[in-house]
């Protein structure tokens, strides 16, 4: 049943007409609820939510919030007791917010646990796909595009039944995805997603302020560093003979303008096309200027090499230049959305993809807190290091964590034996005490191996090695089997969790979450087929750092849950205002920053101690003005 709560409608022969209190009456005991909202945009910070639907399976409210309001439903949504169920409840949550100044609380949100249940597989995750699948229901969805620009005419019918089935279609479809969540044993996870969201709603919704005067000065600087390349590029064409072909000669000019300066550069460095046919006569062999052999030959070939940085800051330029301002929203601030759930189960940010930022902190420190406050900001040291440690038990790689050892030199010193004692300078702070030393030999290597331990957490194999090194492939196979028999715990650690993934078809992260990833080219005799090489590769790689970069995550996102519910508890001014992989930012007021630390990076460590369980993983934590790496 259909009830209209609204102050003024011509629909009373249509549908039941109600109260607020009759909400109330019907929902303050129930366990469960499905909520939804309709709006007048997508952006909470200037279009208001026009409509409000909770209810079950057998009654539905369709409440008018552009006349009611909805703040005596608080305690019902506030209450983690009453499960209120949301299809991507970020967007919701933000408007219910702002609009109502009410923040949910026991939330599920069927879109993520659909993430879940089906991560890897790409099925669609809408509701309208959600609907399909599970209830055998097409969802007209332009119904919802509708509602933008109502003003204070009333509701159609075919817009309140949209609301309202909504509601109905929530409520059938958790019933519906519950019994998987057990099957899969996925209720660890569920929980952690369905908690997170809320921090990660939170950060939407706090948004974080920038400095517009100081981002342009740095994105004028990056636009004129790209076309000083560019003209640098143009004087190398001139100058190398294979390139003769893509140099005009003007004839005209004067007897007082020397013949070279008459020539020009006819490219289009901006063009891929045109730029693949130049870069051709020096590697006959290159297909695609954005492919990898691009790094392989940019150490060969200066104009190339240039060609790479001109693209790295043209793209800084275009992204993070003026165009950037178009995601400033009308409260001045950044506002990104998360894409929660990717297939590792690490987090993504988009309009802008503010984990990009680059790293060095110039454009960061244009992200300023506001007057009386400071950004307290907390990352994990070495996490997904920390993470290969745990899951190995390599004695190495775990007495390097525990003494405070430089891990990366401790295992370059391994793998390279002689050739590390014979590279030590005098007074090597490595052969002191195995700290982090100066001396030029070892940082060569030190480099070589460090990239190996971090290439671990994405799967790099020899021939990403040998482009990222410099080095050919025989090379880099032979480092990598240095590698491998220095810490051959390790090397047991990764064939067991590739191993598993090929003969199952799928992979866990650690415990207690043990989120998983389907990987849907699998299937039961995929390893007897010899022309599925490629994907069985596919599938073992991911296999292998999939659950090093999953409880990496999860260790996170927990940290995340800690720290909202720290905020909550003691009513504190602080706000979390961003995160990127192992970092958590907050803004607080001045005069608390310090007891902030403190509490801040016990939290953090107490949230990585349900995956790293050796107690290892420790947390820095900071105080600037601006936000910072």
């Amino acid at each position: 049943m259909i009830t209209l709560v609204t102050q003024t409608t011509s629909l009373s022969d249509s549908y039941k007409l109600g109260t607020i209190q009759d909400v109330v009456d019907y929902c303050h005991n129930k366990e469960v609820l499905g909520v939804d909202t309709e709006t007048e945009g997508f952006d909470f910070t200037c279009k208001k939510m026009i409509m409000f639907q909770i209810g079950d399976e057998h009654q539905q409210f369709v409440i008018d919030t552009r006349f009611i309001d909805i703040s005596p439903l608080r305690s019902i949504l506030e209450s983690a007791a009453i499960t209120k169920i949301f299809h991507n409840a970020k967007f919701d949550y933000k408007f219910i917010k702002k609009w109502a100044d009410i923040e949910c609380e026991g939330v599920y949100d069927t879109f993520l646990v659909e993430r879940i249940l089906s991560c890897g597989r790409h099925i669609g995750y809408g509701l309208k796909d959600l609907c399909k699948r599970y209830l055998n229901v097409e969802l007209n969805k332009e119904i919802r595009n509708q509602f933008i620009g109502l003003s204070g005419q009333a509701y159609r019918d075919d817009q309140i039944v949209y609301g309202a089935k909504d509601v109905e279609y929530l409520c059938k479809l958790r019933k519906l995805q519950l019994p998987k969540i057990e099957e899969f044993k996925l209720q660890r996870v569920v929980e952690l997603e369905n908690r997170a969201v809320l921090a990660f709603s939170d950060i939407e919704y706090n948004g974080i302020n920038i400095d517009r005067d100081a981002w342009e000065v740095i994105a004028r600087a990056s636009e004129q560093e790209a076309l000083d390349m560019r003209e640098e590029l143009d004087n190398l064409v001139l100058i190398v003979p294979e390139l003769s072909d893509f140099v005009l000669s003007h004839v005209q000019g004067d007897l007082f303008t020397p013949q070279e300066e008459l020539r020009k550069v006819g490219i289009k460095w901006t063009s891929p096309t045109q730029v693949l046919k130049v870069f051709q006569k020096l590697v006959p062999d290159l297909e695609d200027v954005n492919g990898k052999k691009m790094y392989k030959y940019r150490r060969k070939h200066k104009i190339i090499d240039l060609y790479v940085k001109y693209k790295e800051k043209m793209k800084l330029a275009t992204s993070y230049g003026n165009d950037f301002f178009k995601f400033v929203s009308s409260d001045g601030k950044i506002h990104t959305q998360f894409n929660q759930i990717l297939d590792t189960g690490r987090v993504a940010s988009k309009k802008p993809n503010m984990q990009q930022i680059p790293a060095d902190n110039k454009f960061r420190n244009c992200f300023l807190a506001p007057d009386g406050w400071c950004f307290v900001s907390s990352d994990y040291s070495s996490q997904e290091l920390n993470v290969i440690a745990f899951g190995s038990r390599d004695p190495v790689w775990i007495k390097a964590l525990q003494q405070g050892q430089d891990l990366h030199s401790v295992c370059a010193d391994l793998v390279y034996g002689q050739e590390w004692i014979d590279a030590a300078e005098d007074d090597c702070s490595y052969m002191k005490n195995k700290s982090k030393c100066k001396c030029p030999k070892h940082a060569k290597l030190r480099t070589n191996v460090k990239t190996i331990n971090f290439g671990l957490a994405y799967g790099m194999g020899p021939h990403k090695l040998a482009d990222t090194l410099d080095i050919n492939t025989k090379a880099a196979e032979a480092l990598i089997n240095k590698y491998f028999d220095a810490f051959p715990a390790i090397g047991g650690f990764l064939n067991k969790l590739g191993s598993f993934g090929k003969k199952y078809g799928y992979i866990k992260t650690f415990p207690p979450y043990n989120r998983r990833r389907w990987f849907p080219t699998w299937y039961p005799r995929i390893y007897q087929d010899k022309s599925q090489s490629f994907e069985l590769g596919s599938i073992e790689r991911a296999s292998k750092n999939t659950p090093i970069q999953g409880a990496s995550a999860d260790m996170t996102k927990k940290a995340l849950i800690l720290i909202r519910d720290y905020i909550k508890l003691y009513n504190l001014p602080i706000k979390i205002v961003m995160t990127v992989h192992d970092q958590v930012d907050t803004i607080c007021r001045e005069d608390i920053a310090d007891e902030w630390v403190i509490a801040m990076t016990r939290l953090m460590e107490q949230a990585a101690l349900e995956v790293v369980t050796n107690g290892l993983l420790k947390a820095d934590t900071n105080i600037s003005k601006s936000w910072q790496k």
